[in-house]
C-alpha cells in the first residue's frame, strides 16, 4: 500500500509540473504580446473575444493560481533571499494583470 501511494504521488507531481510549463509558457507568451501591442487603437472581433473568453482565460487562470501556490511554496527560500517583491511581481501579480486585467479579445 505505501508503495502504490508513493507511486502515485510520483505520478501527481510529474503530471503538475508537466501541466505548470505548459501553463507558465503560454501565460509568459501572453504578457509579452500584451505588452508589446496594449497601445493598438484597433478594436478586437467577437471572434477574438470568443477565443480569448474560452481559449486563453482559462489556462492563464489556472496558471495564475499555480504561480500563487508557487509563491507560498518558495517564499521561505525568497525571505532568506531578501526577494519576496520580486517573487510576487513575477509568480502572482503579473499573472493576475494578464489574465484579469487585459481587455477581452485584446489578444
Amino acid at each position: 500500500m505505501h508503495r502504490l501511494n508513493k507511486k502515485l504521488i510520483t505520478y501527481f507531481f510529474a503530471f503538475m509540473l508537466t501541466l505548470s510549463n505548459v501553463v507558465f509558457v503560454s501565460s509568459a507568451a501572453a504578457s509579452t504580446y500584451y505588452d508589446t501591442y496594449y497601445d493598438t487603437n484597433e478594436k478586437p472581433s467577437g471572434g477574438a473575444m470568443l477565443l480569448d473568453a474560452v481559449l486563453v482565460r482559462p489556462p492563464m487562470f489556472v496558471g495564475t493560481l499555480m504561480g500563487a501556490v508557487a509563491f507560498v511554496i518558495t517564499l521561505p527560500f525568497s525571505a532568506l533571499g531578501g526577494n519576496v517583491d520580486e517573487a510576487a511581481q513575477s509568480l502572482v501579480y503579473e499573472p493576475a494583470k494578464t489574465t484579469f486585467l487585459r481587455p477581452l479579445g485584446d489578444l
